[in-house]
Order: C-alpha cells, then sequence, then structure tokens
C-alpha cells in the first residue's frame, strides 16, 4: 500500500523548501496531497505544487467543487500521517487551541490520523512563552513535534527556528509510518464525503491480486477543435474511467490512465497522461503498451474536422452555417484488437440508449475486444454517481443492477482479476 502523506504549507519564509520536500517524498514512493493556507500561497503557487505531487492542490475551505469531489472531512481522513511544514507560530498556536478558522486548521482539527508538526520562525518567536506553552500542549494532545535547525534567519538574527533540512524531515516522516498504528476511536463511521468511493470487501481481502500487472485504462471525452473556441465532443464526466483506476491501484496493479479533459483528482498511486483529441489519446496509449489488461472506457469523439480552423469562425448574416468537412477518427478498441502488442485482456465500453446488448455484440465482434461493458445512458448515467451495465462475451451476457459507479469499478476490477489469474496459473 502507498503511504498517503496530507502536506499543510503555512506562511512563512521556509514555505519554499516544501517543494523540495515534496520532491524527496515522492522519490520514496509516498503519495503526497497538499493544502496552501491563504499566506502560504504567498510563497510557493498551487500549481508548483501541483505538479510535483501530482495531486490537486487545496486551498479553500469553501471551495464547492473540493468539497463536491472529495470533502474537507474526507481530505482529513485519507492519509497516513498528517505533516505541517513549515509550521509557524501561528498555525501552532491556532493547532494548541482548538481554532478552526480555514481549511488548514479545519483539516487538523478533523483528521483522526498522526500529526507532525515541524516549526520554523524567528528565533525569539521560538522562544516566546506563548510559543513555548503551546508546543507544551501540542506535545501532550500527542502531536510529533521536530525542533527546528540552529541558524541564520532570513531577517538576519541567529539561533533556532530554521526549518530543519528536507532530508531529515523526510527521515521523520518514514519513522512515524513505520509506527504501529493506533486504536481508531471511530472506527465503523461512515465516511462523510459524499459519494465517497469505498473498497469491495473482495479487494480488501485480496488487496494484491493484480500485484506485478500493468492495467491500462482511458477515461473522459476527447475535445476535437473546431476553431480555437469551439470543439466537437462526447459527454462523458470520466467519473467510471476513474473509478476503474483507483480500484485496479487498490488492486496492487500498477495503472496508466489516459483521460480526456475533466477536472477529477488523479486516484492514489495512478499514473495519469492527459490527452485532449482522439489521435492524442490513440497515441498516449500505444506508447503505454505494453500492458496486461486494458479497459478502455472514454467517450472518444468520432469525428473530427478535416481541418481546424485558425481563427474563430464568424457568422456571415446569410443565416447558413459555416460549411464543416468531418473525418472518422482512429478507432482505438479496434486499432488495440489488432495490435502487435494486444493486451491479453481487452475491454471495452459501450454506451447505448437503446438495445443495449445486441449493439454491444455486435461491437464485440468488430473491434476484436474480449468484453464489452454496455451501459445504458438514457437517464442520468453521463455526470451521475450511478450505473447500469451489462458484460457482453462470447459466451454470453452478464447483467449487473444499478450500482454506484465505486462498486461497478470494484466487481469489474476482481473480475479481471480473477480472469488474469487463471491464465497465469
Amino acid at each position: 500500500m502507498t503511504p498517503r502523506i496530507l502536506l499543510i504549507i503555512s506562511g512563512g519564509i521556509a514555505a519554499y523548501k516544501s517543494l523540495e520536500l515534496v520532491r524527496l517524498l515522492r522519490k520514496r514512493g509516498v503519495s503526497v496531497r497538499a493544502v496552501l493556507t491563504e499566506s502560504a500561497q504567498q510563497f510557493v503557487t498551487p500549481l508548483s505544487l501541483g505538479v510535483l505531487t501530482e495531486n490537486p492542490v487545496f486551498t479553500d475551505l469553501f471551495n464547492l467543487k473540493d468539497e463536491q469531489e472529495i470533502g474537507h472531512i474526507q481530505l482529513s481522513r485519507q492519509a497516513d500521517l498528517v505533516v505541517v511544514a513549515p509550521a509557524t507560530a501561528n498555525i501552532l498556536a491556532k493547532m494548541a487551541n482548538g481554532i478552526a478558522d480555514d481549511l488548514a486548521t479545519t483539516l487538523l482539527l478533523a483528521t483522526d490520523k498522526p500529526v507532525l508538526a515541524v516549526p520554523a520562525m524567528n528565533v525569539r518567536m521560538w522562544h516566546h512563552r506563548a510559543t513555548q506553552r503551546n508546543l507544551e500542549r501540542l506535545r501532550a494532545d500527542g502531536v510529533h513535534i521536530m525542533t527546528p535547525d540552529d541558524g541564520e534567519m532570513a531577517c538576519g538574527e541567529y539561533g533556532t527556528g530554521r526549518l530543519p533540512d528536507p532530508e531529515r524531515i523526510v527521515a521523520e516522516v518514514e519513522r512515524l509510518l513505520a509506527l504501529p498504528k493506533r486504536d481508531d476511536p471511530l472506527s465503523g463511521q461512515p465516511d462523510f464525503a459524499a459519494g465517497a468511493q469505498r473498497v469491495s470487501p473482495a479487494l480488501e481481502t485480496n488487496g494484491v491480486r493484480l500485484a506485478g500487472r500493468h492495467i491500462l485504462i482511458t477515461a473522459g471525452p476527447t475535445h476535437e477543435p473546431i476553431d480555437p473556441v469551439r470543439y466537437i465532443a462526447n459527454r462523458s464526466s470520466g467519473k467510471q474511467g476513474f473509478a476503474i483506476a483507483a480500484a485496479a491501484a487498490r488492486a496492487g496493479a500498477r495503472v496508466t490512465l489516459i483521460a480526456g479533459p475533466v477536472h477529477l483528482p488523479t486516484p492514489e498511486g495512478v499514473t495519469r497522461i492527459d490527452v485532449q483529441t482522439a489521435r492524442e489519446m490513440l497515441s498516449a496509449v500505444e506508447q503505454a503498451l505494453p500492458a496486461d489488461a486494458a479497459i478502455m472506457v472514454a467517450a472518444v469523439a468520432d469525428w473530427r474536422t478535416a481541418d481546424a480552423a485558425d481563427q474563430k469562425l464568424k457568422k456571415d448574416g446569410s443565416g447558413q452555417p459555416a460549411p464543416l468537412a468531418l473525418v472518422e477518427n482512429p478507432d482505438i478498441l479496434a486499432t488495440l484488437g489488432r495490435h502487435a502488442q494486444r493486451p491479453a485482456l481487452l475491454i471495452g465500453f459501450a454506451a447505448e440508449t437503446q438495445n443495449i446488448a445486441g449493439h454491444a455484440q455486435a461491437k464485440l465482434a468488430r473491434k476484436g475486444a474480449d468484453w464489452i461493458v454496455a451501459n445504458d445512458v438514457s437517464g442520468d448515467v453521463m455526470g451521475g454517481d450511478a450505473n447500469t451495465v451489462q458484460i457482453v462475451t462470447t459466451s454470453g451476457i452478464e447483467t449487473w443492477p444499478a450500482l454506484p459507479k465505486g462498486e461497478v469499478a470494484d466487481k469489474l476490477i476482481a473480475k479481471v482479476a480473477d480472469v488474469l489469474s487463471s491464465r497465469s496459473d
């Protein structure tokens, strides 16, 4: 299981060292999600941290998009260790007194995981009675506190208060991660985030069933440009493909997720490649081969313009639309079906509104796939949180009831694991 760190960066000048800390943690195989206080954003940017962590960076307690996708309470629980680095005198004071007036302090008050605080501040602030009193209270509460280094301050003074070297912080993180996990007084409680994905019992008990396997997944739509402001696309939120990628990673697989333009957080332990067009997606898929299994969930646009305009197309007042010459996009699933590096298990998705099974059976034969996962999109599946699917193979049709997309993903990956295991026996 990949260790998970929630890194809270508060607004001291030492915040710039957090970038090196993230780099070192990622190098050691640690997954990092970062939270920036308002003051910290004056020293480091969400963009820099997002690139290094390969995860969304959280800044705002009342960001509705973030709340919908994960929720601040859920974020506080989905980590093995919470690290505050640098921890300013201000955030230490808030932690010691249970103040929760922004995202960072709310997460700290809501977390049930161990907390490591790495102070960095002016030497006089460090030695102030209020700071020392707050540190004593935090230690009594079970918070792990690193002692700052001695050295020259940014202000020119000398003494205790410098942020420890990132290598030393990483060593302390690794030490704390290796400690036995403490009892959770709230174990058994439900997740607080609406729609939070839960791990199925099958994957909980067989967490490494896909260890050593490479699973390739596509998700989301493609955008085919008409001009600089318009494009052709299919309706797809990417939720089902991202859920499958998350389930495969939980099952121990090495997962490559090739995503069209969607605004979803990258699942833990997943390598994500972002693309825009069908041709870009095909190229990324071929570069990701070989794979033990490929699950093509993306809703790829069937057509693109023959020659996208360099400038915005303007209406000419005639009432006639601008002429668009369309050409067919490459068929990614069919290409894989006859590819020299065809995965041992090739699965396609078919979004249908009528005659679901019939269209899926025809697609199975035409594409050269092993399975077609046919889903009825006549309702609110596109963008919704549930799905109804039929697994179509040459041996028959397996119908599943309406399930949350996370449960569809778990069942599908358990089925994939069974097939790959049986073929290697």
